[in-house]
């Protein structure tokens, strides 16, 4: 028998009664939310890896006008991505941590979306996939802490 299924059906296990326990919350509650805020976050995470991956082959062709500086954003990009997995683990199993840097990543995605409006011609398919994923994990993230955070329904 599963961890899950013997919380679920006896709601306690040595040690751990009541609706206060550690691994109660965390393995019991919103599962799904939190499932769907880690796969777009594993997404985003994703797709900087890619990114990186293709400015490194730019990189390669020449394409750079500063190799250090191209350098440099091919590792901050990478940096973010791993962060971005990070999250998406993080999240998964409900630590507040990864919750609370996932948001922050979307306010930035959100924040960087609005910016692109600004420089003509509007990209907007950059705009777009950068803004509506932002916006969807920022609700997904939020739903997922208030599931994991009320109280138990006895």
């Amino acid at each position: 028998m599963t961890l899950s299924i013997l919380l679920h059906e006896t709601g306690e296990i040595k040690g751990f009664t009541g609706s206060h326990s550690i691994l109660r919350r965390h393995i019991v509650r919103s599962p799904r939310l939190a499932l769907a805020a880690a796969a777009v976050l594993a997404a985003e995470g994703a797709a900087l890896v890619v990114f990186a991956l293709i400015e490194l082959v730019g990189l390669g062709a020449g394409d750079a006008a500063s190799l250090p500086t191209a350098l440099a954003l091919i590792v901050l990009t990478l940096i973010g991505a791993g962060a971005l997995l990070a999250f998406a683990i993080g999240s998964r199993v409900g630590h507040s941590w990864a919750r609370s840097g996932g948001i922050v990543f979307q306010v930035l995605g959100v924040a960087l979306a609005l910016a692109s409006l600004t420089i003509e011609p509007i990209a907007w398919a950059f705009t777009v996939g950068v803004g509506i994923p932002a916006v969807l994990c920022f609700i997904l993230l939020i739903a997922s802490t208030r599931a994991e955070n009320r109280p138990p329904v006895d």
